[in-house]
């Protein structure tokens, strides 16, 4: 009689309970389902995980075997999503399974603790595993398993169909906000949120989308000529240096913060000094995915026309790209582009080319260069700069794009050749310790590099940016600190978070500006401002766009009277639908017409 009930009675029961629980643990790691998710993203869910669960059933034709699978397999990938949630303050989203060599290179430098909730979910996972034990039904027939299977894949994939459809998400009142993914995932589960992310594998031709017409438009302003063809070499041509710089902010921008001494004076004393330009920068990122500040500041495209959390450099780039280093060829530049880290990350050896680079060094190039942590040092990449300036063509002016690595994350870890010098008062974090003290370093490395080119007679402009602000590790102590935390903040708060440091510099007069905010995308047209070259074709276009929308990121989107647009005015804005179609024609068909 036992064994009856065990081969026939619980495997029914089993199927369609230990899904449950297995979409119930999933969503614990990082949320509550029973208060962030409503009853029909439930349903939705547990539609998904049943119809995985009969794949698997069908597909091995035990069923003990398929809830085990299962188990395991959104055990790993929750506790997956629940680390990159940590490191990067985004879940994980379909295009990162093309970012998976570049997180993996540098996967050892961060942190593996667990917090007692997730503990307490692993727990769970493993009770669940051992109690499938007793769920032992099988399939025998072939052919059924093999049309079963089927249907099931075909359900499957009409459920992601119809999470695609406009229509049907807002009949079923899904949070559909893509440029917020945390909340997606949130609110609609990670296996819903998912399936509807997925429509954004490939970037969406905008509405009304003329190729023709954005050449037209783009000839216009001017500047249409190739790069690589008879580059006119203008009467002033400074020598322009762009640093940007491993998650470089200031901190000090969320929260009252006091530490032991200043950690960036020299930085500190450059932002008032009246021959630079120095402001906020916002960016489209936070705690990781640099590519895409990088992306914004050397095309003029935005993160705001495309998936948060996507990555252009591997999705979207697969030829050549007008960029800025394009750009300055047509005025005679010689371009280089340096990184003292791997050449795959965020497949920077394909895309720089396709940019206009001639000339690229990665970590190989840096030989004996010194250390901190496990990174090169800024003040031996930096070193490396004025190495490359000095054997550049004497015959043309050199623009320099370099990327740090010294600030990575991975900021509670001790090494022997870093001391941190820098301590927050009434803090006691070591991972604010470490990154304060990495600020430092930073400091001091570019007092250095100012300094040298100070004493260059030949002009030169040097930029120098933060991609994005640290992870949440650095800034909730200093929440805490103020009164706060990460949950607390409001929209206008958050923002905060996407907002970093940049200064430009020049060993020559400035028109000098203060308290300066734009954007990554913006960013360039105040090179060539300061530079006297000409601004034309699409960074003629920016300029204009500039005056009505000064910033524009994958976050927000102000107007010149700092105004945030809402979903409805971003849709409706004729100016942005304009830019929306200009960086589609940028991105897919500049290259080819």
């Amino acid at each position: 009689m036992k064994k009856r009930i065990l081969g026939r009675g619980l495997p029914f029961f089993g199927f369609f309970l230990c899904p449950f629980f297995t979409f119930l643990l999933t969503e614990s790691y990082c949320y509550n389902p029973f208060m962030d998710m409503k009853p029909v993203v439930w349903v939705l869910n547990l539609i998904f995980y049943w119809l995985v669960a009969l794949l698997l059933f069908l597909s091995v034709g035990r069923l003990r075997a398929a809830l085990r699978i299962q188990t395991a397999l959104f055990m790993f990938t929750g506790l997956a999503n629940y680390y990159v949630i940590s490191f990067r303050s985004s879940p994980i989203l379909p295009w990162d399974i093309y970012s998976a060599g570049t997180a993996a290179s540098v996967a050892d430098n961060f942190s593996y603790a667990l917090s007692v909730r997730a503990w307490l979910v692993l727990l769970g996972f493993v009770v669940l595993l051992l109690a499938e034990q007793f769920f032992c039904g099988r399939v025998e027939n072939r052919r059924l398993r093999a049309a079963g299977g089927l249907a099931a894949a075909l359900l499957l994939t009409g459920m992601t169909s119809l999470l695609h459809q406009e229509e049907v998400v807002s009949g079923l009142r899904l949070y559909d906000k893509m440029f917020t993914p945390g909340v997606v995932q949130k609110r609609n589960g990670s296996a819903v949120a998912f399936l509807m992310e997925l429509k954004y594998l490939r970037a969406e031709k905008p509405r009304g989308y003329e190729a023709q017409a954005c050449k037209e438009l783009l000839e216009a302003y001017g500047g249409a000529g190739e790069a690589d063809e008879s580059p006119s070499v203008q009467e002033r041509s400074p020598h322009i240096i762009v640093i940007m710089n491993e998650s470089f902010a200031d901190m000090a921008s969320i929260g009252e913060l006091t530490c032991n001494r200043d950690y960036m004076p020299y930085f500190h004393s450059l932002q008032e000094d009246e021959n630079t330009v120095a402001g906020s920068l916002h960016v489209s990122v936070l705690g990781g995915n640099t590519a895409n500040t990088e992306f914004e500041f050397l095309t003029g495209n935005t993160m705001a026309f495309l998936p948060q959390g996507s990555i252009p450099y591997q999705q979207h780039i697969r030829g050549a790209l007008p960029s800025l280093a394009s750009e300055l060829k047509r005025w005679g530049y010689y371009c280089v582009a340096m990184h003292p880290y791997h050449a795959k990350g965020w497949s920077r050896q394909q895309v720089y080319p396709w940019m206009g680079f001639d000339e690229m060094h990665f970590l190989p190039d840096y030989a004996d260069a010194q250390y901190v942590r496990k990174y090169v040092s800024d003040a031996a990449d930096f070193a490396q700069i004025i190495k490359t300036f000095e054997k550049r063509d004497p015959d043309r002016p050199l623009f320099l794009f370099n990327v740090t690595m010294q600030n990575h994350g991975g900021y509670d870890q001790e090494f022997a050749n870093f001391t941190p010098q820098i301590e927050a008062q009434g803090i006691e974090s070591q991972s604010l310790t470490n990154y304060l003290s990495l600020l430092s370093l930073t400091d001091q490395a570019l007092e250095e590099l100012i300094t040298y080119f100070s004493a260059q007679e030949e002009e030169t402009i040097l930029l120098f940016f933060g991609d994005h602000q640290p992870n949440d590790t650095v800034a909730a102590p200093i929440l805490k600190k103020n009164g706060t935390t990460l949950r607390e903040l409001s929209p206008e708060q958050e923002m905060m978070r996407y907002e970093v440091p940049f200064v430009l510099w020049a060993n020559f007069s400035l028109q000098g500006r203060k308290n300066v905010e734009t954007s990554a995308n913006f960013l360039a047209l105040e090179i060539l401002r300061q530079a006297g070259l000409p601004v034309e074709g699409y960074y003629g276009y920016l300029e204009t766009l500039q005056e009505r929308y000064p910033i524009i990121s994958g976050k927000q989107i102000l107007d010149a009277g700092g105004r945030r647009l809402s979903d409805e005015e971003r849709k409706e804005a004729e100016e942005l639908l304009t830019y929306q179609r200009l960086q589609y024609y940028q991105l897919f068909d500049a290259g080819r017409s």
